[in-house]
């Protein structure tokens, strides 16, 4: 059935953001809080009224387009003006908790648009500002769009389990993903095991959304779930047996499927991955070969040849519903421009724009774009789940936290000469927000993920351009020494990049655990810089999945374009952290992958 957005919800209180906080998330930020969208001149001349919009990344280009349309309209007398930020849902939730602060967040907003309304009951029951007031209206936040969390599968693989015919769901998918046969058990052998994408539930809506549709699954319930089932011994069994597949996690769905189009490009995307737990209108993007959801990137890339089909999970899934929350602290004259463009948003044209990129309408309806031909099935009949209670919720949180797949990384952090400089603005050297930011994100590992870390520049072991500071062990064991050795770096020497990478590599894979996520994060302000040894041409050849390299490329000096050739050439991910001062967000985006 389509959603209706008068549904009522169940609440979600504190829990979510207590586990949040606990382990020092920053809710997979690429960037940061409050970054301005406005980079044209202004609309309006004279007297005007602008407002600014922190939106979640999947719908900010449309967002963009459609502000810089509106603005330049008359509201109340006035000149309108509307600019969008882009603003991760948890990140944006907590600064508007603890009190906006525009040093650190950027320029405050008027309205706020997360990616689900759940982040807006959390913001209602954790808000603890200077004043201690909540920054929203009493009330259910009215949808912008709307769009329901679906397996978004490479047809061949769907049709192999009997897509669309046969329904399918997480049953399915837990049982393909536990036997040993893996795609063979289906005739395709070539497949190899079933291999799921599915962003970290700390971070993502759907990373939350398809945890806990796992849960409900493995009750066989759509609603009324209870303590006791989440501490079933066969429901522990059947979740930890779906992690178990995943390739890794994350803070955006947009990697796997930029991953997945690479992958068909070389004619592989089946050895990628098998599902991705994704929006609907992500999978009518990606079968566009459009994957980010830019409008402006759309028609670059030619449609993929192995098409994604989305496949409406048979036990029920939970919609995003992309809410319009108008900040209280609005003067009249904002507040109306805040409900014109909410009208505007509304409009059938300005509908119309989202449906034609694969959204539902706030109403609910479906768009052109929902078509079999895209993999979208609309006539679809679709069973809504209810959010657990907030008690509930807190337990599959902390149940997930302890059956999710494991890590195994190296962490290879660069003290070159450059390290030294002051990053912009801060007081302090790109070295020590370096080390603050890694120092900060080691809480995210479990105690039995096994970390280790390497310092490279130039000559730091005799002919070697790496140092192995902490072997590869459990975080239980080697947690202060990690912390210690990070502390206590100082920089000095040139950028030994590609030996180091290739040595790095080499490294894990002659670690490599079959239970757990093979990683290295690599982090670096600078380009090769060492004549000899490895070149980038070599270097490629001899990476591939088996060990995924997760690339920060840090500070302006940083070779974005090369570190991101690495990091796709193992199915991984590069981050820009070009301004310094955003460090600390990346570096915990980056380890929201394990």
């Amino acid at each position: 059935m389509a959603y209706s957005p008068a549904r009522p919800r169940r609440r979600i209180l504190p829990y979510l953001l207590a586990v949040v906080l606990a382990i020092g998330l920053i809710a997979g930020l690429r960037w940061f809080v409050g970054r301005s969208g406005e980079s044209e001149p202004s609309a309006c001349s004279g007297e005007s009224a602008k407002i600014r919009v922190a939106s979640s990344q999947d719908k900010i280009w449309i967002l963009r387009e459609v502000a810089k349309e509106y603005s330049g309209r008359t509201v109340a007398g006035r000149c309108a003006e509307v600019v969008i930020d882009e603003a991760n849902s948890g990140t944006a939730m907590r600064a508007l908790a603890r009190g906006w602060k525009e040093q650190t967040d950027g320029e405050r907003p008027d309205v706020w648009s997360p990616a689900a309304s759940a982040w807006v009951t959390l913001l209602r029951q954790q808000a603890g500002g200077a004043d201690g007031t909540v920054p929203v209206a009493d009330g259910k936040p009215v949808p912008i769009v709307t769009a329901p969390l679906v397996f978004a599968m490479p047809k061949p693989m769907a049709e192999a389990l009997g897509w669309p015919g046969k329904a399918i769901g997480w049953a399915e998918l837990a049982g393909l993903a536990a036997d040993p046969k893996g795609w063979a058990k289906y005739g395709h052998p070539e497949w190899g095991q079933f291999k799921l994408g599915k962003t970290n539930p700390n971070y993502s809506t759907s990373g939350l959304n398809a945890t806990i549709g796992a849960y409900f699954a493995a009750t066989g319930t759509t609603s009324d779930l209870t303590a006791g089932d989440i501490a079933d011994a066969k429901t522990r069994e059947f979740v930890k047996g779906v992690e178990q597949s995943i390739v890794h996690y994350g803070d955006i769905s947009m990697t796997f499927l930029g991953n997945l189009l690479r992958a068909d490009d070389r004619g592989e995307s089946m050895a990628y991955i098998s599902a991705i737990t994704i929006e609907e209108n992500s999978v009518t993007d990606y079968n566009r070969g459009n994957p980010s959801g830019n409008p402006a990137t759309l028609g670059k890339h030619a449609p993929p040849r192995t098409p994604l089909v989305a496949v409406n999970p048979k036990e029920g899934t939970l919609f995003s519903d992309h809410p319009y929350v108008p900040l209280t602290w609005m003067d009249p004259a904002r507040k109306a421009v805040a409900d014109d463009f909410l009208t505007y948003l509304h409009s059938a044209p300005v509908q119309a724009r989202f449906q034609s990129y694969g959204y539902r309408g706030f109403d609910g309806k479906l768009g052109p774009q929902a078509t079999r031909e895209n993999g979208v099935i609309p006539d679809a009949t679709i069973t809504t789940l209810n959010l657990p209670t907030p008690t509930v919720l807190d337990k599959v949180l902390g149940s997930w936290s302890e059956l999710r797949k494991r890590a195994n990384v190296l962490i290879v952090v660069d003290k070159s000469g450059s390290m030294e400089e002051e990053a912009a603005g801060t007081g302090e050297s790109r070295l020590e927000l370096a080390k603050k930011a890694a120092i900060n994100a080691l809480p995210q590992f479990r105690g039995d993920d096994k970390v280790g870390l390497w310092a490279f520049s130039t000559r730091q072991d005799g002919d070697r351009d790496y140092r192995e500071l902490v072997p590869i062990d459990s975080v239980s064991k080697i947690g202060p020494a990690l912390r210690d050795e990070l502390d206590g770096l100082t920089a000095g020497g040139g950028t030994g990049l590609y030996d180091t990478t290739l040595a790095a590599v080499e490294r894990m894979r002659g670690a490599r655990d079959a239970g757990a996520i093979n990683a290295v994060v690599f982090l670096t302000d600078g380009k090769n810089e060492k004549t000899g040894g490895s070149d980038l041409d070599n270097l490629l050849g001899k990476l591939n999945p088996d060990v995924r390299l997760f690339t920060i490329g840090y500070g302006e000096g940083a070779d974005q374009g090369v570190l991101k050739r690495i990091a796709e050439a193992t199915d991984g991910a590069a981050y820009d952290s070009s301004r310094a001062d955003t460090i600390d967000q990346v570096f915990t985006s980056v380890i929201s992958n394990f």
